[in-house]
């Protein structure tokens, strides 16, 4: 048998490496933290509240944003609270965008985990370890998920008492609105009664009482189109990549945009999709 050299973790403090060593990487090669493949936005960037979020990235494939608090050592309460204003403070700027505030701590003790999964029911809260693992052949930084929030929830119908329908998606996006009815229209004998929400930044295609797809306005008449897989997911990614889709696999959700003019053309792909969506959800 093969020997497997053993390592062992390090403190960053006792190899002479620092928080803004750690923030360094993470901005250089943001896909190190296994969130996809992201793009950094900005480092150190001063918020309304006259604080500093240590990183922000984005996720191209549908503009979702990571909110990024880092620490070293034992995480502790200032940092889990500064990790959710900043989300909530960049949220509030970028309302029509998917969020998730992630905090990449040394070591994050059993109480404060306790305390972040409890959180994660109402803020999308990605909890992320950063080790200096020492093996013979060096040391190397590692980094650990242990808590992963998949979606937030989607309450935009009712925060601000406004009315979203099909006339207000018509002023707001008609690319969107004509994706969407298409779609419906399409998968109305595959969906168990499909029918239309308007939200304000979404509307959506639900049945059996889920959201089965969420389609999203996007620049330059491009539509974003969302999805779960559940146990579908190399059926669906198979499709995506045989149709020569550019697609997001993040938090159990498919995400892809396209111009509203070839949903036509992509017809029988999403009808698969919605068959295979339709086994799993109703299944």
């Amino acid at each position: 048998m093969k020997p497997i050299p053993i390592s062992e973790s390090v403190t960053f403090q006792s190899v002479g490496l620092d928080e803004g060593w750690l923030q360094a990487q993470i901005w250089e090669n943001p896909s190190c933290l296994g969130l996809g493949e992201l793009e950094g936005v900005t480092r150190e960037r001063v918020v309304s509240s006259g604080g500093r979020l240590d990183i922000l990235l984005k996720n191209p494939i549908d503009d979702s944003m990571y909110e990024v608090e880092t620490m070293i050592g034992d995480t502790d309460p200032d940092h889990i609270v500064r990790t959710i204003e900043y989300w909530d403070l960049v949220k509030r700027k970028w309302p029509q965008r998917q969020h998730y505030a992630v905090l990449v701590a040394e070591r994050i003790t059993k109480r404060f985990f306790n305390v972040i999964q409890i959180l994660s029911d109402a803020v999308p809260l990605i909890a992320i370890q950063a080790n200096i693992v020492r093996s013979p052949h060096g040391e190397s930084l590692h980094f650990t998920k242990i808590l992963d929030v998949y979606e937030e929830p989607d309450d935009e119908t009712s925060v601000d008492g406004g009315t979203y329908d099909e006339s207000y998606w018509a002023k707001r996006s008609k690319e969107t609105l004509d994706a969407a009815r298409y779609l419906h229209e399409l998968t109305k004998d595959v969906y168990v009664d499909p029918k239309l929400h308007f939200n304000k930044y979404s509307v959506c295609i639900a049945s059996s009482g889920y959201n089965q797809m969420v389609l999203r306005k996007r620049s330059r008449n491009n539509v974003l189109v969302e999805l779960r897989y559940g146990n579908k997911r190399d059926e669906i990614l198979e499709l995506l990549e045989a149709n020569s889709v550019q697609y997001s696999d993040q938090h159990r959700h498919f995400k892809f945009q396209m111009p509203a003019r070839i949903f036509e053309e992509k017809a029988d792909l999403f009808l698969q999709i919605a068959r295979l969506n339709k086994e799993w959800w109703v299944g």
